[in-house]
């Protein structure tokens, strides 16, 4: 019984009742987290050991680098790739332990109105990351930081940085960017579906 759950909750998550559903799943399984498994690693994986201030010092780099990055772009965005799959892992889940099948979901309005809000929850998550992303990141990444180290002591006021690969980490930024606001259209779009084939079944009845 408890591998015909994983069977279900597998497939559930595979093979989404709609067709931008699926799509969606495979833009966000492979190209979304192939491009930051893959490019994010070799565009930030060495970001901290070539990140360098002057005076350049190991311990003024850290505290620049710090204060620059408080949360890695690596780190940010492998977090929000995880939330954002919460809604709909959550929702195959209740539908593999209920024997619930895709065309039921369609069918039966209840399942139907779940399912439109793991996926409002799903748009939800993505904007909020999107807006934190603007926060953390911006736009782009300039070649220049100036680092207020005041608290390291009398002798250091602003301290100049320079970040390195600067013109890559723009262009991964954009590309997230983009990514995400895809991610947005295309659920926005399986809403669409999912009320356009409902009323479809409803007048075929």
């Amino acid at each position: 019984m408890s591998l015909n759950y994983i069977k279900n909750f597998y497939e559930g998550c595979m093979k989404p009742p709609t067709v931008i559903g699926q799509f969606h799943t495979l833009f966000f399984g492979s190209v979304r987290m192939f491009f930051l498994g893959v490019l994010g690693f070799a565009v930030y994986g060495n970001e901290a050991l070539h990140f360098s201030c002057d005076p350049d010092k190991r311990e003024i780099n850290l505290f620049c680098y710090n204060q620059f990055r408080p949360i890695t772009p690596q780190v940010f965005w492998a977090l929000q790739l995880v939330i954002v799959l919460v809604p709909g892992a959550i929702f195959h889940l209740y539908a593999a332990c209920k024997s619930i099948n895709q065309e039921c979901i369609l069918q039966k309005p209840i399942y139907t109105v779940i399912y439109i809000l793991s996926v409002l929850l799903r748009i939800s998550l993505e904007v909020v990351a999107f807006w934190l992303q603007i926060h953390l990141f911006g736009f782009q990444v300039k070649p220049l930081y100036l680092c207020d180290a005041v608290s390291l002591g009398k002798k250091f006021t602003i301290i100049k940085c320079m970040v390195p690969e600067h013109f890559e980490k723009t262009i991964f930024l954009i590309a997230m960017y983009t990514f995400t606001v895809i991610t947005i259209v295309l659920c926005v779009a399986e809403i669409f579906e999912i009320i356009f084939r409902r009323l479809c079944f409803l007048i075929s009845q």
